[in-house]
């Protein structure tokens, strides 16, 4: 059965966006949350929240639309198709286990390690990596903090930390990025997507995944007043931080996966039912990338 969105004023169906507060996605959907540009019979609002509430949202299947791990996608695969745009993956540089100067990587893997969510694309790709750990859950904003301050040993570091870590002079045990790179034909690695709920029907479907193509477009031709949008979900980060960070997280596989991306997230989700991570019975093949 296909859902009716609500409408506002003006009729049109009022669409909700859930994304991290972070610099690339503020910066992807900067355009049309803003009006930046027309989007006829629709009207887009953004939810801001941290990736791993997301992920559980989407269980729900509260949002009409949300950024999502990966990792989490074949649990709401039923009731969510995964956009061709709308990407963060790892192009050689993804999440880091970090840690102060002078530990090991055998003292951090006997340790209890920081992570942001069990249900992250990080968390999948450090059990990838290195097996079973330890790990408590910590905001990711947090986890930098908790190292300095000796409460974690190592941490898993996500969003602008990947830039910001070396101004508290930490080391990097591990990239999670170089790692699938160097352990698949040099693919991406990937992180979030962009879903849409399925029962807001076909068209809804196609419409919404092509006004999000045409915002992520938006920004990179017009690109100033999204990265000062962007800025104010960078905690504190400078201009040119939240550049570097935004162009790593925001580009043209962005707006589409490619067939090294698509086959790159299957390749991800059989890796993770292998080490018992997602569950058996999902086929990848059955993924449908609306929009491609």
């Amino acid at each position: 059965m296909v859902v009716e969105l609500p409408l506002d004023e003006d009729g049109n169906k009022i669409v909700r966006i859930g994304h991290s507060p972070d610099p690339d996605d503020a910066f992807m959907f900067h355009a049309m949350t803003t009006g930046a540009f027309p989007t006829p019979g629709y009207t887009f609002v953004h939810e801001l929240q941290d990736i791993e509430t997301l992920n559980h949202r989407a269980m729900n299947q509260d949002l009409e639309v949300s950024a999502v791990s990966i990792h989490a996608y074949p649990e709401i695969a039923e009731h969510y198709a995964l956009m061709n745009c709308g990407a963060s993956m790892g192009e050689g540089y993804g999440p880091m286990i970090v840690c102060k100067q002078g530990v090991t990587e055998e003292a951090a893997r006997a340790a209890t390690i920081a992570v942001p969510g069990l249900k992250t694309s990080a968390y999948l790709g450090l059990r990838l990596a290195w097996g079973d750990c330890t790990v408590e859950v910590v905001p990711f904003d947090e986890i930098i903090p908790r190292i300095l301050d000796d409460t974690y040993l190592s941490g898993l570091i996500i969003h602008e930390g990947q830039l910001t870590y070396v101004d508290h002079d930490l080391d990097v045990l591990i990239d999670l990025g170089k790692w699938w790179n160097a352990s698949t034909d040099n693919w991406p690695m990937p992180l979030g997507g962009n879903v849409v709920r399925r029962d807001l029907g076909e068209q809804v479907m196609q419409d919404i995944t092509r006004y999000t193509k045409m915002s992520i477009e938006h920004a990179i031709n017009s690109p100033d007043d999204a990265l000062e949008f962007a800025k104010a979900w960078g905690r504190g980060i400078d201009d040119d931080t939240n550049k570097e960070f935004v162009g790593m997280y925001v580009n043209d596989r962005t707006i589409d996966y490619r067939d090294e991306g698509r086959a790159s997230i299957r390749k991800f989700i059989n890796d993770g039912q292998a080490i018992g991570m997602i569950r058996p019975d999902f086929d990848v093949q059955t993924i449908d990338f609306i929009g491609a």
